[in-house]
């Protein structure tokens, strides 16, 4: 049905390690944007503190969570967490999971204070799992890797212009939103658009655009194996290949 595909890059290990045949061509976002968020009035200012408290975690998102619980031995009580953060507006949860570029930003537009939050950004725990890369079959990079490169040269291409106009960015995004009378706002869209950039082109990163660390793999490897969700860890040569050359 398509060509290329994005996906985060836990999926694409976990799917590559099930036996389909997928290989990525870059990886585009660099640090996680997955996080946990507490209300420091819970007495929550340090992983340690979560100890027996409840928590609401994703269901597509368990991985990096869990991990960061098995990581500093916490017992937590698991809610099943909508999409939504009702439940952590109104007390019933004491931390919540959220994405940096879109619901973090929603609970600040609920009128809490950042100053009152207490953030867990995974990535700066050790946990760093990319999300979005793009994705082909073996055989189309195969068949014409040229036009692979060309496409994943494209995709960067379209992100640096619109980080270099970001009004510009912006005012494309609102067109289509209003089109289909998606509930946002333009701060909200123009909040998702700067996080996006500091995951795309975190500080301290030197690595090109598209570039897939191999510790970052490997972290995310480890504890998908770890979890039990993969029996076999793909070698990173296997999943991902290299356009860097022609960016």
């Amino acid at each position: 049905q398509a060509d290329f595909a994005t996906q985060f890059l836990s999926t694409g290990i976990e799917k590559r390690s099930q036996g389909f045949r997928i290989v990525s061509i870059g990886q585009i976002v660099q640090r996680s944007g997955l996080m946990l968020v507490a209300k420091k009035s819970s007495g929550i200012h340090a992983p340690a503190n979560l100890n027996g408290k409840k928590v609401s975690i994703w269901k597509d998102f368990e991985l990096q969570p869990r991990a960061f619980f098995r990581k500093y031995n916490l017992r937590v009580e698991v809610i099943p967490q909508t999409y939504t953060l009702n439940l952590f507006l109104r007390g019933g949860v004491d931390a919540a999971s959220a994405m940096w570029y879109n619901e973090y930003h929603s609970i600040l537009s609920a009128g809490i204070n950042e100053d009152e939050l207490t953030a867990f950004f995974f990535d700066r725990h050790g946990l760093n799992f990319p999300e979005d890369a793009v994705f082909c079959l073996e055989e189309t990079w195969r068949k014409d890797p040229a036009l692979c490169c060309a496409f994943m040269k494209a995709t960067i291409e379209g992100w640096q212009y619109a980080f270099a106009h970001p009004e510009e960015a912006l005012e494309i995004v609102m067109k289509y939103v209003n089109e289909a009378k998606i509930n946002t706002s333009r701060a909200h869209q123009k909040w998702m658009f700067e996080r996006m950039r500091d995951i795309i082109l975190p500080q301290g990163n030197n690595q090109p655009l598209g570039w897939l660390s191999v510790t970052d793999y490997q972290t995310v490897s480890r504890e998908l194996h770890r979890a039990g969700i993969i029996k076999t860890i793909p070698p990173y040569g296997e999943l991902n290949v290299d356009c860097q050359g022609q960016y």
